[in-house]
């Protein structure tokens, strides 16, 4: 009998190892590369993608502050070579957590056959039956690829794929992306600047949904600007090969109009959904919706008090500092009992989109803002107002010239936070810190800008950029968003 089970090796590895440390006996069960999403097929890899892409894009703007390069040349061997070097550190971790004390890891695939018993299926043949007294589920999530006539037979990638067996030799001459969110950005950021011809095809009316309209709106443009061709309000219906690769048969959700895409390669990026289905949680009495993500309260436990889950596998916000953040509130709930008991706080989850311009987010976006009926202050600030943006070559009829937008409440409490643009995902971290700031039932301040406006700004720097944009909300203004009760 174990005293936990942990499925999972992302973020339940930070479990896993503060458990055994506190002296309780573990089971690891992962089927897979251990380090989860982030290190083996997302984060991690794709950022040592991105920042080669990053340093063409900025190449091929340097003249703007009288720089000119040759044109630059891409070394794929040397990207690929550092891309596997840092996702074979998982092969490390597997190693360090199979010698580790109180820790006993199972290759394979498991499912539950009862409310503390597990079934393993080893990846080298046989199977393991496991008992535990207490199980956390920390899965993941993994790509949906939609139900496309012929995309089998013409064969595609997903980011799973694409981190595996069919990583490429060589940058594809030409690449169809079918969906609209985070990773089809960036991989068309990435495969852009490398010479790619790309073309985005996505479901949703607009790229990247989940981003303030005008934030998407400049993401769309730059891409745009870059050569990629962004077909949104697109469904894919089609998938045949072509003379020189693959065809797309995409038909428009607006008109019923079709039109067909031919490319070299063909990238799926519709969605992921919970890597839940084979786990069978429902015979250990776990309940989860129609779509396989598991119900957990503010404590991370499901419907079985001595069953835990955290991260993708229970939806919400997919990013791997909010699995971690989840991993920590169970250290300290389950394994330090003389601590205070804490439950999770998704008020203030940030996020960033590696594209170009990379995009920064935190908070309520201004369509959501105007749904809840809240009234609200909003404030834009552009990159090319301030010295360190006009260093950088900005000026402000600049297509690509950065922006910071606030979102603030009547008593300037932060509803949102948007940056797209050089180092977003830096310059919107301080707002975050301010949304965590204080007590909110004790202290008036917490989660207001007062701490900020209080605050001397090094010059000359970006952090001005996020600090002066106070200077612009319309305090002279009526509130906008504020609804008619008369």
């Amino acid at each position: 009998m174990f005293d936990w089970v942990v499925i999972g090796t992302g973020a339940g590895l930070m479990f896993a190892e503060a458990a055994a440390q506190a002296g309780q006996v573990v089971a690891v069960v992962e089927k897979g590369k251990f380090g989860g999403t982030c290190l083996t097929r997302g984060c991690i890899p794709s950022k040592m993608l991105v920042y080669p892409a990053d340093l063409l894009r900025e190449a091929e703007r340097a003249y703007k502050v009288g720089v000119r390069y040759e044109a630059p040349q891409v070394d794929w061997e040397l990207i690929s070579r550092r891309v596997w070097d840092q996702i074979d550190v998982s092969k490390g971790i597997e190693h360090s957590f199979s010698n580790m004390r109180n820790i006993t890891v199972f290759k394979g695939e498991g499912h539950f056959t009862g409310p503390n018993d597990m079934t393993v299926r080893l990846n080298d043949g046989g199977e393991a039956q496991l008992k535990g007294r207490q199980f956390l589920i920390a899965a993941g999530a993994e790509t949906i690829v939609p139900p496309i006539a012929g995309l089998e037979d013409v064969g595609y990638l997903t980011s799973e794929s694409f981190f595996g067996d069919k990583y490429p030799k060589k940058p594809w001459d030409s690449l169809i992306i079918a969906g609209g969110g985070i990773i089809a950005a960036e991989f068309a950021h990435i495969f852009a600047a490398m010479g790619t011809k790309v073309t985005i095809v996505g479901r949703n009316p607009k790229l990247l949904p989940d981003e303030d309209e005008e934030i998407a709106a400049l993401v769309r443009t730059q891409l745009e600007d870059f050569g990629i061709q962004v077909l949104t309000g697109y469904e894919v219906i089609g998938a045949e090969k072509a003379e020189n690769g693959k065809r797309v048969i995409a038909r428009s959700r607006q008109t019923g109009g079709t039109l067909a895409v031919e490319a070299q390669e063909l990238l799926i990026a519709t969605g992921v959904r919970p890597a839940s289905r084979a786990l069978r949680v429902d015979r250990a009495g776990v309940q989860a919706d129609d779509g396989g993500w598991i119900h957990a309260d503010e404590y991370l436990q499901t419907s079985q008090p001595h069953i835990y889950a955290l991260g993708d596998v229970i939806g919400g916000f997919l990013f791997r500092h909010k699995a971690n953040y989840e991993a920590e509130i169970l250290i300290n709930n389950l394994l330090h009992p003389e601590k205070p008991k804490r439950s999770c706080d998704y008020r203030a989850i940030p996020w960033a989109v590696f594209t170009m311009p990379q995009v920064g987010h935190v908070g309520l976006t201004e369509e959501e803002v105007k749904q809840r009926g809240i009234p609200y202050h909003v404030g834009r600030y552009r990159y090319s107002y301030i010295a360190a943006g006009i260093a950088m070559g900005y000026k402000d009829d600049d297509r690509d010239n950065g922006l910071v937008k606030l979102l603030l409440d009547e008593d300037l409490r932060i509803l949102g936070v948007h940056i797209a643009g050089f180092q977003a995902a830096a310059l919107v971290q301080p707002f975050v810190y301010l949304m965590n700031a204080g007590q909110p039932l004790k202290d008036k301040e917490a989660g207001t800008i007062l701490p900020l406006m209080r605050s001397m700004v090094i010059h000359p720097t970006l952090s001005e950029l996020s600090a002066w944009s106070l200077e612009s909300i319309d305090w002279g203004k009526p509130l906008g968003g504020k609804t008619d009760k008369s």
